[in-house]
C-alpha cells in the first residue's frame, strides 16, 4: 500500500491594514511573535518549507508553502495561526499548487 503524495499550498497572510507591519500596535506585535513561533514550529516537522513577509511594492503581505496530505490539513494549520485566533483582523488566502518542483 502507498501513502497518499504529498500536497503544497501556498499561504498568503494579508494583515490588517496597508500600513502594516509600520504602525503596529503592541497586541499586534505580540501575535506576530507568537504567528513567527507557531510557524517555526512547523518548519521543524517538516509541514512548513518556508515563510516570512513579502516587500511588495503594492503593500507588505506574508508568504508560506505548506506541505501537507490534504486541504483538511492544511486549513488546520492555518486555523490555528495565532493571528487568525487573535481576530485582530488577519486573513489568510490559502491556493492549491498543483504541481510542485522541490529541492
Amino acid at each position: 500500500m502507498t501513502s497518499e503524495p504529498d500536497r503544497y499550498y501556498l499561504l498568503r497572510l494579508i494583515p490588517p491594514r496597508p500600513t502594516f507591519p509600520q504602525d503596529m500596535t503592541e497586541a499586534e506585535r505580540k501575535v506576530m511573535q507568537a504567528h513567527v513561533a507557531y510557524w517555526t514550529e512547523r518548519v521543524k516537522e517538516g509541514r512548513m518549507i518556508v515563510f516570512g513577509p513579502v516587500a511588495d511594492p503594492a503593500g507588505p503581505w506574508g508568504v508560506g508553502v505548506l506541505c501537507v496530505k490534504d486541504d483538511a490539513e492544511a486549513h488546520e494549520l492555518k486555523d490555528q495561526d495565532p493571528v487568525v485566533v487573535s481576530t485582530l483582523g488577519f486573513r489568510y488566502e490559502v491556493l492549491p499548487m498543483p504541481r510542485a518542483i522541490t529541492r
